[in-house]
């Protein structure tokens, strides 16, 4: 049997892992792969608007919506990062999976920083992210402590306890049509801030 991590004699048949990535290149590296978990989420979300046979989508929203979280997630924590260098804070980023958690510390850390992207504008270009993030936290019941992030990985949470999903009586559902919309923004918001601070801020 061919081994997985192994070479196609056609090069556009292939994937290479490091690429895109860096040893020296910590921050560039989540933004590389944060990007890429948004990008498969909205192409996964794309796919099952061109063919929903057999009602895939009912299944595929689970890593649709885990690969949106993760992105997003990974998105945050090289923002944070990012910020705590040109601050010269000593931080690298911090643990954890809360979006609301850390879309606090970005905003945070952005009032102080003073640099070329002011609260204002990170609000207003953010705008859709934390709506999307409000709504989910509503949606998951997810308070500070306990996020539920891993609803999208597991039908319950690590005490067992079922979750959002599995015992309501009436239908969760997702337009697909407005998450893919809804994406495509949050992904363009967030990497052109993670770039911005990265590149011109932080290189400066």
């Amino acid at each position: 049997m061919k081994p997985v991590f192994s070479r196609n004699e056609d090069i556009d048949k292939m994937s290479f892992l490091n690429w895109r990535i860096s040893k020296d290149d910590d921050i560039q590296n989540l933004i590389n792969i944060a990007n890429g978990y948004l990008e498969a989420s909205i192409r996964l979300a794309k796919l099952c608007l061109i063919t929903n046979h057999n009602k895939i989508a009912d299944i595929l929203i689970f890593p649709v919506l885990n690969n949106a979280n993760h992105g997003i997630e990974i998105y945050l924590k090289a923002i944070i990062w990012t910020l705590n260098k040109i601050l010269n804070s000593g931080e690298r980023t911090q643990r954890g999976h809360n979006l609301k958690q850390l879309y606090r510390t970005v905003v945070s850390k952005i009032k102080s920083y003073g640099g070329g992207i002011t609260l204002h504008e990170f609000n207003v270009s953010t705008i859709g992210l934390k709506s999307y993030i409000d709504e989910l936290f509503e949606t998951i019941k997810g308070g500070d402590k306990k996020d539920n992030m891993d609803f999208s990985r597991y039908p319950f949470n690590t005490n067992y306890e079922s979750h959002f999903y599995v015992e309501k009586l009436g239908n969760v559902e997702v337009d697909l049509e407005n998450f893919v919309e809804r994406f495509e923004e949050i992904k363009t918001a967030l990497d052109n801030i993670a770039s911005y601070l990265y590149y011109d801020e932080m290189t400066d």
